[in-house]
């Protein structure tokens, strides 16, 4: 089944000490452009992360918002710093030296308060794990997103299923009364002459040669059957699994350039206002398919 280009989807995990949160959201667009917006300490994971994206969204404007908790995961690392430990020590030892020949032993409590003797840094993430805790949270927001895209795109299907259906009425209505026009031609025509020519004898082939010319002038044959094969191709187009939105687009301007030649071959009343009511379908439904991913 289709889906919209439409869509929301959120998650939330807590995965190694870390709260990740993960919201994807889209809109139209005639192409795939995803932005990811997250925290700048992991861009590292910005093109793994649009990867996802790519394999489960093939057009749309997606937006992806990331959000990271990682307080619990910080684990101080506490490191010494020995040569200048021992420097501070050397110059201690001096020192007494210098008071005198008294015994002095420097202790761990002195040197510790010396500066950059004790340094606490954050320790170093591990780059791989962090990545795959991001796309784990990302594809069960994806999921979510796609199953309300799903929900979208069946409602869209059974409206322009419906609006299908209208177009195969108003073409049936068309080839139903496109025999009828040469007809009243014909007749129109044994009329127009009779009253001309008066008591003249009327050439009947020349009254069939006039209607076989003007039933080949307003013959809509050949848009009646296209229109009825671009609107099966289309049905097929709604009940399939892979993004179909391109091509339906396509068949819609087809469906709309035979709708504009029947109007432009058959000079009559009738067919012009069913044509009018078949255009109006058709625009109808390239709004709708314009959603369609």
């Amino acid at each position: 089944m289709i889906k919209s280009m439409t869509g929301y989807g959120r998650a939330r995990e807590e995965l190694h000490r870390r709260d990740i949160t993960v919201e994807v959201r889209s809109v139209n667009n005639r192409y795939l452009d995803c932005a990811v917006k997250m925290p700048r300490m992991y861009a590292f994971a910005e093109d793994a992360v649009k990867q996802r994206v790519q394999r489960a969204v093939s057009r749309g404007k997606v937006d992806v918002f990331i959000t990271v908790d990682a307080s619990a995961a910080d684990v101080a690392k506490v490191t010494v710093n020995r040569e200048l430990a021992a420097q501070y020590a050397a110059a201690l030892k001096e020192l007494a030296e210098l008071c005198g020949p008294t015994a002095y032993k420097v202790t761990p409590d002195q040197l510790a308060r010396f500066p950059d003797v004790l340094s606490v840094t954050k320790a170093d993430e591990d780059l791989e794990t962090v990545s795959a805790d991001l796309c784990q949270v990302l594809d069960e927001a994806l999921a979510a997103y796609n199953a309300m895209r799903a929900v979208e795109g069946a409602k869209l299907a059974e409206d322009i299923g419906s609006r299908l259906t209208n177009i195969e009425d108003y073409t049936s209505q068309v080839e139903a009364r496109s025999p009828e026009t040469v007809a009243e031609y014909r007749q129109k025509l044994t009329a127009r002459m009779e009253e001309m020519l008066q008591s003249t004898t009327i050439d009947p082939q020349r009254i069939l040669m006039e209607a076989a010319i003007y039933a080949d002038k307003v013959a809509v044959d050949e848009e009646t059957v296209r229109l009825r094969s671009h609107v099966a191709q289309l049905r097929t187009m709604l009940d399939s699994d892979e993004p179909m939105g391109r091509k339906m687009d396509f068949l819609i301007q087809e469906v709309n350039r035979e709708s504009n030649t029947i109007g432009s071959k058959c000079n009559d009343v009738a067919i012009a206002q069913v044509v009018v009511g078949l255009k109006a379908e058709v625009e109808k439904m390239r709004e709708q398919v314009q959603n369609v991913e």
